[in-house]
């Protein structure tokens, strides 16, 4: 895959044990089936002084910071429906959803991990990773696919303490499946830029518990996702603080940009990089690129090497991942996330805080 080219007493316990593992996974037995109904609301914590201890006791990893502020579902409330159903009873839900601001409508999928449901987590936010297809990423995004392992890996790792439990949000990528639009605002365009990284996180904060800052933001993307990840993060650090980004191109290289050098500079992740890596190296400037290379992709890794000598400077820290005997594929690139890649984002991430 190239870029341009998911006996009465027995019966009661057991309709009793139904209620509460539905209650856990955010689903209801009648909403099994793909295509049914599904919510992700979860009972609100009537916990205030419990969460505002919370917040005076934890700190954010080695900074000394408080941790950010939980933001509770603003709305409007979007309706989903099952997409498909994990081992685990978890959901991966669908829903339309018309961006306010970029003015495009795009399928969204949403998953939430069975931490996101358990009571004790009622009052605190999730991190949130925005995950983006490699080829067109349209009419689908491939990562809502369970047979891609991304959420299945992510219950896994998070119960081993490898990963945070991440709400992963998989959007459209592209308008069509005619160009790529490199995640931008093309002049002239549908606003693919404005949809990612203001839409779309626009949606998660109406629908599910998360962060005010950044600490609790971020992308993965392979491929033409990986590009679109990069950039977003290079170019929002004040919304994003991490990325994945497995595979990656990196130019913005769509014929869409003829006629318009100047945005398309403007949407370069090296002019981007170079720029913040010329500020100071604080912690609000500071981002986290965890770069994923094959061992096969022999063509892709000296320049993806290059950029990482180039801009691994000041704010903008980097890590890279080769994958043995990995391909440009998401199968290899999952593999990289647990030989590496996800600790170390998440090491950089706010967890979720349970009641004390």
């Amino acid at each position: 895959m190239t870029r341009r080219r998911r006996p009465t007493r027995t019966l009661a316990a057991l309709l009793a044990l139904g209620s509460s593992l539905a209650l856990v996974t955010g689903c209801s037995s009648s909403e099994s089936d793909k295509g049914g109904p599904v919510s992700f609301d979860t009972p609100r914590g009537d916990r205030t002084a419990n969460r505002q201890i919370a917040q005076q006791q934890h700190k954010h990893g080695g900074g000394g910071a408080e941790v950010p502020e939980t933001v509770f579902p603003t709305g409007p409330k979007a309706t989903f429906t099952t997409a498909d159903t994990l081992d685990d009873g978890t959901k991966i839900g669908v829903t339309e959803l018309h961006g306010g601001k970029s003015g495009f409508t795009g399928k969204v999928w949403v998953w939430a991990p069975k931490q996101y449901f358990d009571p004790k987590y009622a009052d605190s936010g999730f991190p949130v990773l925005i995950s983006l297809p490699g080829a067109h990423g349209y009419p689908t995004n491939y990562w809502s696919n369970p047979d891609r392992e991304l959420e299945s890996s992510i219950a896994r790792w998070s119960e081993e303490g490898k990963s945070l439990p991440f709400i992963v949000v998989m959007p459209v990528l592209n308008p069509d499946a005619k160009y790529y639009y490199d995640g931008s605002d093309i002049p002239g365009r549908p606003r693919m830029g404005t949809w990612l990284t203001e839409d779309v996180p626009d949606f998660v904060r109406a629908n599910f518990r998360t962060f005010t800052s950044r600490d609790g933001w971020a992308f993965m993307g392979s491929s033409s996702g990986g590009f679109v990840a990069l950039k977003s993060v290079l170019q929002r650090p004040d919304r994003f603080k991490a990325a994945i980004a497995s595979g990656p191109d990196l130019i913005p290289d769509s014929p869409l940009w003829k006629g318009h050098e100047k945005e398309r500079r403007a949407n370069d992740p090296g002019r981007l990089a170079a720029a913040l890596g010329a500020k100071p190296d604080t912690r609000a400037n500071q981002v986290f690129l965890a770069f994923q290379v094959g061992s096969k992709e022999t063509r892709m890794a000296p320049r993806l090497n290059a950029f990482i000598r180039t801009h691994t400077k000041g704010p903008v820290k980097s890590r890279l991942q080769v994958i043995p005997d990995g391909e440009h594929n998401p199968r290899s690139y999952i593999r990289g996330m647990d030989a590496g890649s996800i600790a170390w984002i998440s090491k950089q991430l706010q967890a979720p805080i349970p009641a004390p």
